[in-house]
């Protein structure tokens, strides 16, 4: 089934690849994408307080294996004051809750839908078997069924779901309702998250709201002094647009998310809001203690990238993690760039700063009301005992004598038959086509090409950044990734070696519009 053949069903036939081509050139500075502005009336920044999403109690637990339960539903939350907003939320809330787990210990997540919508559910980070790694054709239909039992593709055209529960062509599995989500767990401390993923709707689905925080410790995170409790906190860094009555703005081509997927013409580059929301609050303010703190940056946006810097200037963030868990020993960052789905553990030691401070964390690719991302204000001194030590922990480094073989992957917009498209190596992305085979436990060079901002991330292992554009890594490569920023023109090569499962997994863009426009592969292991 080649499920992508006629991408003018989206309607790009107006289109030519010279002036699909343009539509860049408006983008903002160090962006792929299009701004949408807000109608709403909104709040003065830092006034509104930062919420820190709830952590998420097991529903039982047994000697190997916490299990837990999230209904994804449809709420009405107060993100701008004094307005509300419709949200897909997993458990009705922007974020979803957060689940904690521990390295080695199961966690089996049961995902109710009760939205109007099919889902798919990934968790970003997860060493996780196929089954439960959230491919886009593996969808929880709604509770009381979906009417028409298949699923929307590109232009209406419709794949059959073999009556509304079972295998769909492509091979994947569909349920009614509910489905379990089992998690092993075989990885090292981490910040992941979790996020709809379903195919050619992951754009709006998240944009809605379907995106919460999955950490992970283990015992050699646990033995280190880093500052936890209440200062340990994950900050889900996402850009919206609102209407005047404070409904999300994003240019579906179908509003309802059910027949045609991705969104309107000028979009096509990405979706870009003029509102930034940490933990689902606009520009927020959270008071601190002059003690250390840990924030956990995650970039949860469609398709912003953000140049993060503390004001006042030349303060630093001691960065301690990223991806893939701790680094080997922490750095000293001026900025933190992060691209979608990336993230940064960090450390800032609020006690350089006499109480009543303000310290601003802003967005240098940002402009007016983006460049603005929340503030921190220092309440007063307080007992601190953390630090950050010399060693973290040991990463092991993948060398390029190691590589079995080197694989090319190709970012670029380019014509399918009449009509522009976002392709790999010249391809649309088709669900039951494997584009690799991989051998699991071997190490391989994958090397990733790109026209403009493509942040590659790829499903089942993290990798090592080996090189760019023939050089060494950049600034902010360090540790175990998941999620690359390749800038325009730019050749990046990382050493990945997958392990322990088989199945098919995904390759694709996470600029989210993107992603919903065909920008994804497939590869199988074995």
């Amino acid at each position: 089934m080649n499920r992508r053949h006629v991408l003018g069903a989206l309607g790009l036939s107006a289109l030519g690849v010279a002036s699909f081509g343009g539509l860049a050139l408006s983008s903002p500075r160090g962006q792929t994408g299009e701004l949408l502005r807000s109608r709403a009336r909104l709040p003065e920044p830092h006034t509104v307080p930062l919420p820190v999403p709830l952590v998420a109690r097991p529903v039982r637990t047994d000697g190997t294996t916490d299990f837990y339960e999230i209904t994804q539903r449809e709420a009405d939350v107060e993100l701008l004051p004094g307005l509300r907003t419709r949200i897909f939320g997993y458990d009705g809330i922007f974020p979803g809750p957060t689940i904690v787990s521990r390295g080695g210990r199961t966690t089996v997540v049961t995902h109710h839908n009760e939205l109007p919508v099919p889902v798919a559910v990934h968790l970003h980070g997860g060493h996780t078997p196929a089954g439960s790694d959230g491919y886009p054709t593996d969808l929880i239909l709604p509770t009381a069924g979906w009417p028409e039992h298949t699923h929307a593709m590109d232009g209406g055209a419709r794949m059959p779901l073999a009556g509304g529960a079972g295998m769909p062509m492509d091979g994947g599995t569909v349920t009614v309702g509910r489905r379990d989500y089992t998690y092993p767990m075989r990885q090292r401390a981490a910040t992941l998250w979790y996020h709809d993923h379903r195919m050619d709707f992951t754009g709006p689905q998240v944009y809605r709201g379907l995106a919460g925080f999955h950490l992970v410790t283990d015992d050699e995170e646990a033995a280190l002094p880093l500052p936890g409790d209440d200062r340990d906190i994950p900050l889900m860094i996402t850009d919206r647009a609102f209407a005047a009555d404070g409904s999300f703005l994003y240019p579906s081509r179908d509003w309802m998310l059910r027949t045609v997927g991705g969104v309107t013409d000028p979009y096509m580059e990405g979706v870009l809001g003029d509102v930034i929301l940490v933990n689902g609050a606009p520009w927020p303010v959270l008071e601190v203690a002059a003690a250390r703190y840990r924030l956990r940056l995650l970039n949860a946006s469609n398709a912003r990238r953000y140049q993060l810097r503390l004001a006042p200037a030349r303060t630093p963030f001691v960065q301690i993690g990223s991806d893939g868990g701790l680094l080997d020993h922490p750095v000293e960052q001026t900025a933190i760039m992060l691209a979608p789905g990336e993230r940064a553990d960090v450390v800032v030691d609020f006690a350089a700063f006499p109480p009543g401070s303000a310290v601003t964390v802003d967005n240098a690719l940002g402009a007016g009301s983006t460049a603005r991302v929340m503030q921190f204000r220092v309440t007063g001194r307080a007992s601190d005992d953390s630090h950050v030590p010399a060693s973290l922990s040991h990463v092991e480094p993948l060398r390029r004598s190691q590589a079995m073989r080197t694989r090319d992957w190709r970012f670029r917009r380019a014509p399918t038959g009449e009509h522009p498209g976002w392709l790999i190596n010249d391809r649309a992305f088709d669900p039951a086509r494997m584009d690799a085979d991989v051998t699991l436990g071997d190490v391989e060079i994958w090397r990733f090409t790109s026209d403009l901002h493509h942040p590659v991330h790829t499903h089942l292992n993290s990798f090592q950044v080996l090189s760019r554009r023939g050089g060494g890594p950049g600034p902010h490569d360090l540790g175990w990734k998941d999620t690359v920023d390749v800038v325009p023109s730019e050749n990046v090569e990382v050493l990945v070696r997958f392990t322990d499962y088989v199945g098919r997994y995904l390759l694709h863009c996470h600029n989210l519009e993107h992603e919903d426009m065909a920008m994804m592969a497939a590869f199988q292991t074995r």
